[in-house]
């Protein structure tokens, strides 16, 4: 009898530090945090809403702008845009973000379009863009991606045309979104591709200059149809008009380095804020 007073009096005794333990790790601590304003976010909880815009069922997503990315590899390795959306808030620190990158490596500027009004898979399924209620979308060159299989002026003009449906596209359907152009970083000229391509050095020149031509072709494009350029590619080159190898993964040789990332990101955000891209 006396055994099983105590273990009563033993087991109600842990079930009250439990129950205080619990209450203080599940109640003080989430009012103490929510009034220093630490680790309570309704961000992470909402989910995209559905709302009629121009006649269609978009996407929305509850931060105060949703920002697409659209390229090739060379904005693939934005990855989640960790590092732009940090700038971002440097110079937005009232704004929240939603930053969607639309990057598919190893692909070209002809299969932008499809990325725009279809779901499309890249490691798992994207919506179409244009099903998204996006306030922002950055087309970045695709350079890196010629179209080889074309001589080099009709791959330009057939670059040119797809700049021109995904425009038109973007601006019929989403009017009141904002369009910028980038333009990636400068490729290096003695070795671009060194540990991923085996190429002699007269291919190797070839292929940088096949690629900086698009670059060029979608910049002249951008200052020719008054868009709005974000000219990597110009502040990347050193002094003897080559890539910065800071910039450049030593790994490839042809893909930003971290260095790279953040010199990406950087510009894409300052450029927004100091051209009032987005106006709170």
């Amino acid at each position: 009898m006396l055994f099983d007073k105590k273990f009563l009096s033993l087991l109600l005794l842990t079930l009250f530090l439990g129950a205080a333990l619990f209450f203080h790790f599940n109640v003080l601590q989430k009012v103490e945090r929510k009034i220093l304003g630490v680790g309570i976010s309704t961000q992470q909880t909402e989910k995209p809403s559905e709302i009629i815009s121009e006649g269609r069922t978009k996407v929305k997503y509850p931060q105060d702008y949703t920002i697409v990315l659209l390229g090739d590899s060379m904005t693939e390795v934005l990855g989640n845009s960790d590092e732009l959306r940090a700038y971002l808030k440097k110079y937005y620190p009232e704004q929240s973000f939603e930053v969607l990158n639309y990057g598919f490596g190893s692909t070209n500027i002809l299969s932008a379009q499809e990325r725009l009004e279809y779901e499309t898979f890249y490691g798992r399924t994207f919506r179409p863009i244009l099903d998204i209620a996006f306030d922002l979308i950055l087309i970045e060159s695709f350079g890196h991606n010629p179209l080889s299989q074309f001589p080099l002026e009709e791959g330009l003009k057939k670059q040119t045309s797809a700049l021109d449906k995904m425009v038109e596209t973007i601006t019929r359907v989403n009017p009141s979104a904002k369009i910028i152009f980038v333009a990636t970083i400068a490729p290096h000229k003695s070795q671009y591709g060194q540990g991923k391509v085996d190429l002699s050095q007269e291919q190797r020149t070839r292929w940088v200059e096949e690629r900086i031509a698009y670059i060029q072709n979608h910049i002249s494009y951008a200052n020719s149809h008054h868009i709005p350029l974000i000219n990597i590619y110009q502040k990347s080159l050193n002094n003897d008009q080559d890539g910065k190898l800071d910039y450049i993964s030593s790994i490839d040789f042809i893909h930003p380095s971290p260095n790279g990332v953040y010199f990406i990101s950087e510009e894409i955000a300052k450029f927004i804020f100091k051209n009032q891209i987005l106006t709170p």
